[in-house]
């Protein structure tokens, strides 16, 4: 085939439509190449080969640490509040924490999820001496000793273990476990 010959487009015609194929044109073929290599670089280096952490990983590792300072500086306060209790419970170091302290202290009246045995139900959206972070804090720190509640005081512990174990409670909280039946007033939503 002579060069003359490439130059002209072929032509098809469909439904009385005359179309024409073009070679396109080499800026744009060199743009799409070098974006197939670009993927193919960033899926073996990311991917394939985990030698860099992908902005998803790197953004999660910013705010965990940026969390874990905000639980320092409230923690080195020593305010107990809604909004610092509320800032705790996403650090997952403070949340880990109490997992491991309900599990050791709370578990026996709760279970290991919270889904209630001799205690409530605490994954579901109904509390009994009130849900927000102050309420759930004082019923853990003071206890609840009224009829129809053996809730024990665990200010022995401490109000930094407390504080743990509260923020564990405000992380398992609405996640319905099945198990005991909801008991109190629901949540303002």
């Amino acid at each position: 085939m002579s060069e003359h010959e490439r130059e002209i487009p072929v032509e098809h015609e469909y439904d009385g439509i005359i179309e024409q194929d073009n070679r396109l044109p080499r800026w744009w073929l060199y743009t799409l190449y070098g974006a197939v290599a670009f993927a193919i670089v960033y899926w073996f280096q990311y991917e394939v080969l985990h030698a860099s952490q992908t902005p998803e990983l790197e953004y999660a590792a910013k705010v965990a640490e940026s969390r874990a300072a905000e639980a320092e500086r409230l923690k080195k306060l020593g305010v107990i509040n809604n909004k610092s209790l509320t800032a705790l419970a996403l650090d997952s170091n403070t949340v880990d924490q109490g997992k491991t302290i309900f599990a050791t202290n709370c578990a026996s009246c709760h279970r290991a999820d919270g889904s209630g045995l001799v205690g409530p139900n605490l994954t579901d959206k109904y509390w009994l001496h009130g849900g927000q972070p102050e309420q759930i804090f004082k019923t853990v720190r003071d206890g609840v000793q009224r009829e129809g509640s053996v809730m024990p005081s665990w200010k022995h512990l401490g109000d930094e273990k407390v504080i743990a174990a509260v923020t564990f409670v405000m992380s398992i909280r609405n996640t319905n476990a099945p198990g005991k039946a909801p008991q109190g007033e629901p949540l303002p939503e």
